[in-house]
Formats: C-alpha cells, structure tokens, sequence
C-alpha cells in the first residue's frame, strides 16, 4: 500500500472584488490564479489537478484552458456554496493518494456588474423540473426557502430576530477592519429590524451583499511545501453531506447538512469543536450562520441565539471570531462563496490579516480554523479543519 502523502495549502488569493464592472468572470479567474500562485511562489507547470464550477458549458474544461492549463486530474463537483469546501476534500484525497501533485480551485462571478448591465436579472431560478415543479408555481424562492427555516427555529427554541439580526451586527464590525470589505460602515441591531422587508422574517440586511469577484486555493503534496513562499497550512480533515432538494423532503428544518459534515471533518481531523480558533461560516443569510454554529457543535441545538448575542464573533474580544473578513453579509458575496471561506481561514493561521488578524492570548495567530459551506438551501455541505504548519 503506498502511503498516504500529507496535503497543505500554499497558495491563496482574491481577484478583485465588490465593484467590478470592466472585467469577465474568466478574467477574474485568471487574476486570482495568477495570484495565487504567485503567493505560493509555484510555476503554473505544476500544476496538474484542476477543480472549477459555475462557468462555461464544460466546465472545468473552459476555464482551464483559458488559463492554459491541461490537468491530468478534474473536478467540477457543483453543490451550490459548498462546492470548494467538497472540491477542497477531493483534491486533498486525490494528492494524498498520489492523483496529482498540486491541485487549483478557482472561483470567479461578475454577479452584481451583470445585473446592473442588465444581462441578467436579481431572481435566481433553480428551473421548474423535477423536485422543483412542486415548489416555483408558489413562488417557493431561494430567500424564501432561508426565511421559512429561520422561521421554524424562532417558533422550536424562542431565537429572536434580534439574536439573528447579531450576526449581521457583528460581521459588519469585522467587515470594518478588513479594507477591502464592501461595506464597512457598522450598522446596529435596530438598523436591521428597521430596513426594507425582503422575507419574513428577513429584512434587507439579513441578507447577503451582492459583488462581483474571485478567488483561487492551491494545495500541493508536502514534498513540494519546501519549494513554497509561504508557511504551510495543513488540510487536517474534511467532511461532506447533502440532505434534501425539495423542502417537503427535509426533515428537520432547524438542522443543516453541516450536523454530519462538521462531525465526519472533526473526527478525521483528531479535533473538537471546542480547539477551534477560528471560524468562517457561509452567510448568506444571518440564520446560516446560527444554525451552522449548533450544528458544528459550538454551541448546542437550539442555543444559537444565546451564543451569538454576546458578541462571540466578533475578531476583537470575540471567544470564536467567525467570517472574520465580514463574510458574505458585509465583505463580498459573489455567488459560490465558499472558495472566499477558505482564503480567509489560511491567511488568518498565516497571520497575514492586519487590523482583523485573530491572536491568541501569547499574542500569535491562531493554530487551528475550520471552514464550512453551505449550499442550495441547506441542501449540502463542506467542512474542512485547517492546521498551521
């Protein structure tokens, strides 16, 4: 049996993001590869694992050969916001077993700068076939999906709109230490119960923004970590889970997908929930946040909203600092947000993340960070356990 190869990764960036009306996604996938091997300190000829979804007609194939590349390993696994946190255990398990030998994840959407051009319109439709055909003729939206489920929770364990509307609080105060978020201005718990009602009980700030952008994870077998810029951080574990389509289908509306993604990552990574440092956490609604922070097991079912509102997430002061670059709520959302979870986990155990870095007590960043998406409407999800090196 030949032995399995440790997997770090050693290369992360962002494209630019927020506002880009003069760029293409492939443009923006390009950027952030380019950067994220330049921040490896790696030559692109290494590169023989590629992973990409959300472009082109055969995707990953398009976009790898927009960006020259001809990888002997592929992944276009698409599972909504997930998706990277999945494709990030593929290809962890394909340069373990020795697959390959370094592998790309990139990520790029022009979302906010189509709309605006009008080449394509706010409403996201998943289609009307299938599970769906059941749902679209009510007017079954992807927010009204996320707003029936946080719905449920208040009514199950007494959360509050207020203890939801915490969340946006607190990632907008992370946002304003991140320079590049898209929204830095701190807003205040009546400030989100006050706003445009978009779906009950979600106002216009418990929603996500809406950006364009991109981002880019190299991981590499630990062979190559010697030849790397940067310090390595190592893929400890991951985990990986879908639970319905439809939402007849689902069988608990206050439990996500990440109750068993987050246990399969702890228990292969050696780590309890309780040794995290550092959390970044899908958040494309304020309820995202809560209920995966239950389901991964920081705190127990039901006590979201008592944990959140105590200012637990925030980077200063904050037990668990979580989507420390203000996450999708403030910093970006360009529509598969996970890859941006990721980058965000390995800069903050690489201590590259100036006003917002998270330090333990001794003052040095933290040791240990886990990143978990969501996609669909809790259809799927992806944790993975990061280690610095």
């Amino acid at each position: 049996m030949v032995a399995r190869r440790k997997v770090a990764v050693v290369g992360v960036a962002l494209s630019d993001c927020g506002r880009v009306d003069d760029a293409t996604p492939y443009a923006l996938h390009a950027q952030a590869a380019r950067r994220a091997l330049a921040d490896a300190g790696l030559d692109r000829s290494l590169v023989d694992g590629f992973a990409s979804a959300g472009l082109g007609t055969l995707a990953p194939v398009e976009v790898a050969e927009y960006l020259g590349l001809r990888p002997t390993w592929v992944d276009s696994t698409s599972v909504g916001g997930s998706t990277w946190e999945v494709m990030a255990a593929h290809a962890a398990d394909a340069i373990a077993a020795g697959h390959a030998r370094a592998v790309l994840l990139v990520y790029g959407s022009t979302a906010r700068a189509d709309v605006r051009a009008g080449r394509r319109t706010g409403t996201l439709s998943f289609g009307t076939r299938g599970p769906m055909q059941f749902e679209v003729p009510y007017g079954h939206t992807l927010i009204a999906k996320y707003a029936m489920a946080a719905r449920r929770h208040m009514i199950e364990y007494g959360t509050t709109i207020e203890q939801l509307a915490e969340v946006a609080v607190q990632a907008r105060a992370n946002a304003a230490l991140n320079p590049e978020a898209m929204f830095r201005t701190p807003i205040t718990v009546d400030e989100v119960l006050s706003g445009p009602m978009i779906a009950d009980p979600f106002t216009k700030l418990h929603c996500c923004v809406r950006s364009d952008g991109g981002a880019a994870v190299l991981l590499v077998a630990e062979e190559y970590v010697r030849d790397c810029r940067t310090a390595p951080v190592w893929v400890l574990g991951s985990g990986e889970s879908v639970s319905h389509a439809a939402m007849s289908e689902w069988p608990d509306f206050t439990v996500s997908p990440a109750a068993v993604s987050g246990r399969l990552a702890f228990e292969r990574a050696g780590v309890r929930p309780s040794e995290i440092e550092v959390a970044e956490i899908y958040d494309a609604f304020t309820y995202m946040t809560l209920v995966t922070l239950e389901d991964l097991g920081f705190c127990g079912k039901g006590e979201g909203g008592a944990f959140v509102e105590k200012g637990r997430l925030r980077v200063e002061g904050g037990e668990l600092p979580v989507n420390t670059d203000g996450g999708g709520l403030s910093a970006q959302h360009p529509g598969m947000r996970g890859l941006f979870l990721l980058v965000e986990a390995v800069r903050q155990l690489r201590g590259e993340c100036g006003q917002r870095q998270v330090r333990r007590a001794d003052g040095t960043p933290p040791r240990l960070a886990v990143a978990s998406g969501t996609g669909g409407w809790f259809c799927s999800s992806g944790t993975v356990v990061l280690g610095a090196g």
